[in-house]
């Protein structure tokens, strides 16, 4: 039987109360976040926001989920640059698309290729109420970078053989008929939106395997 020395053991029990303590305390601002306003949340609000954006959060409250009836479509198009200087708008890619295909006929389907362009599109029209793009404060342009980030990360440093120098994207939404037997009345269509020409920088791709 393996007996650790005293300075091991301190250092296992200390790690341990820390993972914990972080963990508890990671649980703690997830509850805060899908919860009921109160006091606690209200207080703790820019801290809990700091933990849960954009990567942990929850489309879901407590007491009263509303389920989603839309699909989302995402389709992201580039503009290159050759080494004459000239630009070339490439062709549409439909991130979406690309989605759908790997979890059809799939038996355990990848929660990022469920969910992550849905909530990152989102988590982008709630900080851009205005059509023109505007950023509006420090969660707009966290939410467009997480965007583009994604996307980044699939289509890659080039297309066609040319540096990728801005991006945009096409955002189109399908609602989902409720089914025969409900009454209720579904919203109509919304409009497809096209947002605008983002600059691509190297800083762009940091960290982007």
């Amino acid at each position: 039987m393996r007996v650790w020395s005293t300075p091991a053991l301190l250092v296992i029990c200390l790690s341990g109360a820390a993972l914990l303590g972080g963990t508890g305390l990671f649980l703690a601002a997830l509850f805060l976040h899908v919860a009921p306003v109160n006091a606690v949340s209200t207080a703790y609000r820019g801290d809990v926001d700091r933990v849960v954006y954009p990567e942990f959060e929850q489309n879901w409250k407590l007491f009263a989920p509303n389920p989603l009836q839309q699909n989302v479509t995402v389709d992201a198009q580039v503009r290159t640059i050759g080494a004459d200087g000239a630009l070339t708008t490439r062709e549409w890619v439909g991130l979406t698309a690309q989605d759908v295909a790997a979890i059809r006929g799939n038996p355990a389907p990848s929660h990022l290729d469920q969910n992550m362009l849905r909530r990152a599109v989102d988590f982008y029209t709630s900080t851009h109420p205005e059509q023109d793009g505007a950023v509006v404060g420090p969660r707009g342009a966290l939410a467009q970078q997480y965007l583009e980030r994604i996307a980044l990360q699939r289509l890659g440093r080039t297309a066609g053989g040319e540096r990728i120098v801005e991006i945009r994207f096409r955002l189109g939404t399908a609602t989902i008929a409720p089914p025969a037997w409900s009454h209720e009345q579904p919203a109509t269509d919304g409009p497809g939106e096209e947002l605008p020409w983002w600059p691509v920088t190297e800083d762009d791709f940091r960290g982007l395997g």
